[in-house]
């Protein structure tokens, strides 16, 4: 969030979400959000680096490969208008489901039963806060969605019950 609390926009694209851009040096990510050199840790098979603001970037070999964003703090991003972060789970999943029905994406359902449209490297996981459940959109690379291997290893970290 911004100083004067409220939450940045960023835009999704197909090279990234917001200033990020897969394959980014963690280096690089860290000077591009203005924040002090990154101090990684393993989640599982990935690295990971917690940002200020609620993002959280996961590095591949070194670069980075996926990108979560808080479903309260952190940046909102919108998709044709639907809000991504923050927003009712439930609704979350029909609008992406409505978005693949009406511009032909591809969709997946992961292990954990979040769904993604693949071909726009957006995954939509559940976050709680309280009572709810609300959306906590992962900006991931395309290739990682498309691999059965990368799939079924994708961050799970911020999905509770």
């Amino acid at each position: 969030m911004s100083a004067d609390g409220e939450r940045e926009c960023w835009e999704p694209s197909d090279t990234g979400v917001g200033p990020l851009r897969f394959r980014m040096s963690p280096a690089e990510v860290a000077e591009t959000l203005l924040v002090p050199e990154p101090q990684l840790h393993m989640d599982g098979l990935y690295e990971q680096h917690n940002l200020p603001n609620g993002v959280k970037a996961f590095y591949d070999a070194g670069k980075l490969a996926c990108v979560a964003l808080d479903a309260v703090v952190g940046p909102q991003v919108f998709l044709a208008g639907f809000p991504l972060a923050g927003s009712d789970h439930g609704q979350g999943q029909q609008f992406l489901l409505d978005q693949a029905a009406e511009h032909g994406h591809c969709i997946l359902f992961t292990s954990d039963g979040s769904l993604s449209l693949t071909d726009l490297g957006i995954l939509l996981r559940p976050q709680r806060v309280g009572e709810a459940w609300l959306t906590r959109p992962l900006f991931v690379r395309e290739e990682w969605l498309e691999s059965e291997y990368y799939r079924d290893r994708l961050p799970l970290e911020g999905v509770t019950d």
